[in-house]
């Protein structure tokens, strides 16, 4: 037989209301105030901040691997002079060559110049628009010549290695593939520079 005591603390027990810890209040989306719309801002532009200084500086990186892909075929192809017929000023395809990767060597070099120059003062030469238009535009017939010009001189090559493998011919498929590399990574830099045209404000 229980106690009268047990029976109304069962009773007690059994009508008290079970309590459940309340959540805090959430954060209202819909209508945020100042100060979380104020850091929403800051990150934003934060964010952006470091997405224009990694394509500024990814700008940089490959126009100067451009630039010494440009140099490096100048050079094997000015040098490539062996006497008689292995002269490379005797081709026409091959002096086409060396003319366009003169022309790379000194646009990658002077906007490789321009960009560090705007990385180190943070001042632009020219409004961003009007750069990154310019950018845009020598970057893709930069490419589109070293293309032009390594494609031409591959079949010519081809068929003198057929019959003679020699330094000549050695010479010239380097200098041919540094061609093709400086057009890979003017291409890369054509795709940022398009990029950042896009996401200019034309206001």
């Amino acid at each position: 037989m229980s106690k009268p005591n047990d029976t109304k603390e069962q009773i007690s027990h059994v009508g008290s209301p079970k309590l459940e810890p309340t959540a805090p209040p959430s954060a209202d989306v819909e209508n945020p105030t100042a100060e979380e719309a104020g850091a929403g801002v800051t990150t934003g532009i934060l964010r952006r901040w470091k997405r224009e200084d990694l394509l500024r500086r990814g700008s940089l990186a490959l126009r100067g691997l451009a630039f010494l892909f440009s140099l490096l075929a100048f050079i094997i192809m000015a040098s490539n002079k062996h006497g008689d017929w292995m002269n490379f000023d005797r081709y026409e395809e091959y002096r086409y060559v060396l003319a366009i990767s003169i022309l790379s060597t000194l646009y990658t070099g002077a906007q490789a110049l321009i960009k560090v120059q705007e990385l180190s003062t943070g001042k632009f030469l020219f409004p961003q628009w009007t750069s990154a238009l310019f950018d845009f535009c020598g970057d893709q017939i930069a490419a589109y010549l070293l293309i032009s010009a390594a494609s031409s001189a591959v079949p010519l090559t081809n068929k003198m290695r057929e019959s003679q493998d020699n330094i000549f011919t050695d010479s010239s498929a380097s200098a041919i593939s540094m061609a093709f590399l400086a057009f890979f990574t003017l291409a890369l830099s054509a795709l940022v520079s398009g990029y950042k045209l896009s996401t200019q404000s034309y206001i």
